[in-house]
C-alpha cells in the first residue's frame, strides 16, 4: 500500500514511511492510495479470531510492508484487562462499545499501546537509526496513553503538552506523575487548540529540523495525525460488528449505526474508513459537547472557529480545530489535494472554510451531528444509572444524549453502537455529581465513593494516583513550545 498527502498528491510513501514521518513535509496528512475491501469471506475468517488477530488482519491491509504485525498486536493487547473492546448490550437495538480497558483507561490506549511497536518496527523496515522525538498535544487522554505506551521504549523520547486548565484533575495527575526516563510533560496556558497549533508548527520549522539533525533526532507524532495512531482504531469498528453478529444481535450484512463522541475527529474518521472498507454502516453519528463546531459543519457545511470556547465536563472534546477532518475533506473533494490545501490555509488565516453542493450532500449522506450541553450530559449519566445501574463517563453521556436526539429526529430503528471512550473514574467528580452524590474534597475519597456506590472496580493505577510524586510541574505559554522543544533537544 502506498500513501500520499492530503495537500500534495505527488508525494508517495510506504506505510512504514508514513508511520515514521507522522506528518508530511508540507504539513499535510498521509492517506492511503485506496481503501482495501474486507470481503464477506474475510468477515467469516475474522469472526473466529480474538481481538489481537482481528486488529492485525485489518491493519495489515494498510501496513503491508510491516512484518511481525500479529506479534505486535498480541503483545500490545496483552496489557488490557480481558477483552480490549467489549460490547455491552444495554437494551433492544442499543449497545455500548467499551474502549477503556487499557493501561490508562481511555480509548486512546487501543492505538497507543500498539503504536510503539508500529513505530519501532517501521523504523527497522525503512532503515532509520535516528532517535525519534514524539511530540504530542493532548486534550487529556492522548497524552497519558502516549506516555505510558512509549515510556522507556528504546530509541524514542516523548514530550506531551496539555492545556493547564483544560483537563480533569485525574487526567492531569496521570501525566504529572508519569514514570519513565524518556518522557517529559509540560502544561500550556490556553486551550488544546493553542497547544495543537503550536506543536504542528514545530514539525515544519526549519530551525527545529536542523537542530534535530545535529543531534541525530527525527520528529514524529503520536496524535491521530499519524496514520499509525489512526489505523488501529479502524479495527474496533469491525470487531464490534463481529461481536454483535456472533451474539445474535444482528444478522450478516445488516447495517448498523455508530455514535461517536469526538473533538479531533480521529475516532469517527476511523469509522468512516471502516465503512469505506466495506463494513455495513448505516450512519456515523457525530456527538459534540458545547464546543459544537463539528455539529455546525456537518449540518451546514461551514467550519467556523469564531465562537466561544467552553471548558466542559468532557474536556477531551473541548476542541475547535479538528485536525483529522482534513482527511475527510480530502475524500469529499474527490481527493483534490489543492482544494484541501486551500481550505487548510483558509482555516489557518481566517479560522473558517466552507463546503457545499455535492460535497455537503455526500457528507450528510454518511454523517449526522448534534450536541449536548452540560445539563443534558449530567442528566444522561444519572438517568441511565438509575434505570439500569450502568455507569458511564461524561464523553459517553454526550454520545448517548445525541443518540436520543437522533432517534427523535429520524425514528431510525437501526441497531446502534455507542462508543464509550473513558472510564467513569477519570471524571469522577462530574460523574458523582450526576448521580446525586456529594463530591468529596480529595480525589482519593471521590474515587472510593464512586466504587462504593456503583460497584465498578476501581483500577489500582487510578487509586494510587493521589499518592504519587508530581514529576512534571512546568507551565509555559503556547509561544514558548518551540523553545521548550529546542531546550529538550539541547540537553540530550
Amino acid at each position: 500500500m502506498k500513501f500520499t498527502s492530503t495537500r500534495n498528491d505527488k508525494i508517495e510513501v510506504t506505510g512504514c514511511e508514513a508511520v515514521v514521518k507522522g506528518l508530511s513535509e508540507e504539513g499535510g496528512l498521509f492517506v492511503p492510495a485506496f481503501f482495501p475491501v474486507i470481503t464477506s469471506e474475510d468477515m467469516a475468517r475474522l469472526s473466529d479470531m480474538d481481538y489481537a488477530e482481528r486488529a492485525s488482519f485489518i491493519i495489515a491491509k494498510y501496513l503491508d510492508d510491516l512484518p511481525d504485525l500479529n506479534k505486535y498486536t498480541q503483545k500490545a493487547y496483552e496489557r488490557f484487562d480481558g477483552d480490549p473492546t467489549p460490547v455491552t448490550v444495554l437494551g433492544e437495538g442499543l449497545a455500548i462499545l467499551e474502549l477503556w480497558h487499557g493501561p490508562t483507561h481511555a480509548f486512546k490506549d487501543v492505538a497507543l499501546t500498539l503504536l510503539p511497536y508500529l513505530l519501532t518496527g517501521s523504523k527497522k523496515v525503512v532503515g532509520k537509526s535516528e532517535r525519534t522525538l514524539i511530540l504530542v498535544a493532548t486534550s487529556g487522554d492522548t497524552g497519558k496513553a502516549a506516555l505510558e505506551g512509549f515510556k522507556d521504549v528504546e530509541g524514542t523520547d516523548v514530550i506531551v503538552f496539555y492545556p493547564s486548565d483544560g483537563v480533569s484533575n485525574l487526567q492531569k495527575l496521570q501525566m504529572m506523575t508519569q514514570s519513565g526516563d524518556n518522557v517529559c510533560v509540560c502544561a500550556v496556558t490556553g486551550n488544546f487548540d493553542d497547544a495543537q497549533s503550536a506543536v504542528k508548527k514545530v514539525f515544519t520549522d526549519e530551525q527545529v529540523k536542523e537542530r534535530l539533525k545535529s543531534k541525530n533526532f527525527a520528529l514524529s507524532s503520536a496524535n491521530s495525525i499519524n496514520f499509525g495512531r489512526l489505523v488501529p482504531q479502524v479495527a474496533y469498528y469491525f470487531s464490534a460488528y463481529l461481536d454483535l453478529l456472533n451474539g445474535g444481535e444482528i444478522k450478516e450484512g445488516e447495517k448498523i449505526n455508530f455514535v461517536v463522541p469526538t473533538g479531533n475527529f480521529g475516532n469517527i474518521l476511523a469509522g468512516y474508513y471502516a465503512m469505506k472498507m466495506g463494513l455495513p454502516v448505516n450512519k456515523l453519528i457525530c456527538a459534540s459537547n458545547d464546543n459544537n463546531v463539528l455539529t455546525e459543519f456537518i449540518q451546514t457545511g461551514r467550519y467556523d472557529t469564531h465562537r466561544s470556547f467552553h471548558k466542559t465536563s468532557s474536556p477531551s472534546m473541548d476542541i475547535l480545530i479538528s485536525s483529522n477532518l482534513e482527511r475527510l475533506l480530502f475524500e469529499l473533494s474527490g481527493r483534490d489535494c489543492e482544494l484541501t490545501a486551500k481550505r487548510m490555509e483558509s482555516l489557518a488565516k481566517t479560522g473558517a472554510y466552507e463546503i457545499e453542493g455535492d460535497e455537503l450532500s455526500l457528507l450528510q449522506k454518511h454523517f449526522y451531528a448534534e450536541w449536548a450541553d452540560e445539563e443534558e450530559v449530567s442528566d444522561e449519566i444519572g438517568e441511565l444509572f438509575d434505570e439500569t445501574g450502568y455507569i458511564m463517563d461524561t464523553h459517553t453521556a454526550v454520545a448517548l444524549n445525541v443518540y436520543d436526539k437522533y432517534i427523535a429526529d429520524t425514528d431510525d430503528e437501526t441497531f446502534t453502537v455507542v462508543l464509550s471512550t473513558a472510564s467513569p473514574y477519570k471524571f469522577v467528580s462530574a460523574v458523582l455529581d450526576a448521580i446525586g452524590e456529594k463530591v468529596p474534597k480529595s480525589d482519593a475519597d471521590a474515587l472510593a465513593l464512586l466504587e462504593e456506590v456503583t460497584a465498578l472496580d476501581l483500577p489500582r493505577s487510578l487509586s494510587e494516583l493521589p499518592t504519587l510524586k508530581k514529576r512534571f510541574t512546568s507551565v509555559i505559554d503556547k509561544d514558548e513550545i518551540k523553545d521548550f522543544v529546542l531546550d529538550y533537544i539541547a540537553k540530550q
